[in-house]
């Protein structure tokens, strides 16, 4: 399994306010609400995003509320992957159980800039930063997580076991 795109880079703390907007959050279709996905802090974040493309944060990416909408907007936004210093706990096991990869590794997050094409091999946690030429080892995905990654979530990954 692998995730190809263009980058889309953040500072550190982005938190759950920020991804999505608590003032959307009476928006029940995942499509529409993630028209607002970044909006505070990247107006033209929907509509540059294309399906495939990777963000890379610092620190603490995903920090506040526990609300499992910010990494539902940000899968139906189109990003194939988050890469972080750091990620928020709750905001990693969120990610995870909707089935949206995400990876820690420092080196890459503070190396990889916006608009850079970026490569990421879930199976051996490598990052290829194409545009510089560069690879980072971030984490590998255990099998368990690729299985409820490519199901699509977790959800979907245990009706599949029944």
């Amino acid at each position: 399994m692998n995730a190809s795109g263009k980058v889309f880079k953040y500072g550190d703390n982005v938190d759950t306010d920020v991804i999505i907007p608590a003032r959307y959050l009476n928006i029940m279709d995942p499509v529409e609400l993630s028209t607002h996905c970044m909006e505070d802090i990247d107006r033209d974040f929907v509509k540059n995003v294309s399906k495939g493309d990777i963000m890379v944060a610092n620190k603490n990416f995903g920090c506040g509320s526990s609300r499992e909408h910010a990494p539902l907007v940000i899968k139906t936004s189109g990003i194939a992957c988050i890469i972080a210093e750091t990620f928020a706990r709750i905001f990693y096991r969120n990610a995870i159980n909707i089935g949206l990869p995400i990876i820690e590794c420092p080196e890459a997050a503070k190396e990889i800039e916006a608009g850079d094409e970026v490569e990421i091999d879930f199976d051996t946690g490598v990052i290829t930063d194409k545009t510089k030429g560069t690879t980072y080892q971030g984490q590998a995905f255990p099998e368990f997580m690729q299985n409820i990654i490519r199901a699509e979530g977790l959800v979907n990954y245990i009706n599949e076991k029944q």
